[in-house]
């Protein structure tokens, strides 16, 4: 079987560009070599290989999960089935992240670590400190910030509850999606904990906005990644708290999805 060939047939299965990625990865070749080489050959086991990680695409497992890799802010980040995978909009949380920038900076729920090592990255000199709960999480996260070259500190923790100290900065991607939202059967191959946060989807920005004040420097800033339809929930959250300054973000479809304010 030709490379045209094993393309034609995972394309009446899936997208086109996908089938390119994973033919790609199965082969260690960028997208411009399996274009200039329709003609060559594929062995069994790479035709087996291909084979199977098209079937897997079919059945709904995410192409970051099968290629290992996800792009964010123009840097490839490593992911696996036990982090969520990370998705342009929460380029949006870095981008207010930066403008607010100053002394020590707090990622709550690290993830891959694309926020905090981004951070660090972008931010000369940063005091950025990481945490999740999941060390599976945390041990993808710290493979990323030592492959892309990032000082980052990171700490096992729910939440606040083993952070020390004030911060100047908090940023969060919390889980914040409904139980029971039918978009969850499209998610379900990434980890729950880190996407359902009770019957509104609002239990962790709850605890993360009630417990922040205590971790923030005065004028310290709080901001997070929240739903679609959670913009007026999480402001009055933020009001409730004695936050003030408050700000709200639209992303690129003019969606509120990141809100924040000031430690009074």
């Amino acid at each position: 079987m030709t490379v045209d060939e094993a393309l034609t047939i995972a394309r009446e299965a899936i997208p086109a560009a996908e089938a390119r990625l994973l033919l790609g990865f199965v082969l260690g070749r960028p997208r411009a070599w399996l274009a200039a080489h329709g003609e060559a050959v594929l062995d069994e086991a790479q035709a087996r290989a291909f084979a199977g990680m098209a079937a897997r695409r079919v059945a709904g497992e995410p192409v970051a999960y099968l290629v290992g890799r996800r792009e964010f802010y123009g840097r490839e980040f490593g992911v696996a089935p036990g982090v969520l995978i990370p998705r342009p909009e929460t380029e949006l949380l870095v981008e207010v992240g930066l403008a607010h920038a100053d002394g020590r900076i707090l990622d709550l729920g690290a993830g891959s670590g694309c926020v905090a090592v981004t951070l660090a990255l972008e931010i000369s000199g940063a005091a950025v400190t990481a945490v999740d709960v999941s060390p599976a999480a945390l041990a993808v996260a710290r493979e990323n910030a030592a492959r892309l070259g990032a000082a980052v500190e990171f700490v096992e923790s729910d939440w606040f509850s083993a952070v020390s100290g004030a911060f100047d900065l908090v940023v969060a991607n919390p889980p914040y999606v409904a139980e029971g939202d039918p978009h969850l059967d499209e998610l379900r191959f990434e980890p729950m904990g880190a996407l359902v946060s009770g019957a509104d989807g609002l239990d962790a920005i709850r605890r993360i906005v009630a417990e922040a004040p205590r971790h923030l420097e005065p004028g310290g800033w709080l901001f997070l990644e929240h739903g679609y339809d959670q913009a007026d929930a999480v402001r009055g959250l933020l009001d409730a708290a004695g936050f003030v300054d408050i700000e709200q973000h639209l992303d690129i479809a003019g969606i509120v999805r990141v809100s924040g304010g000031r430690r009074f």
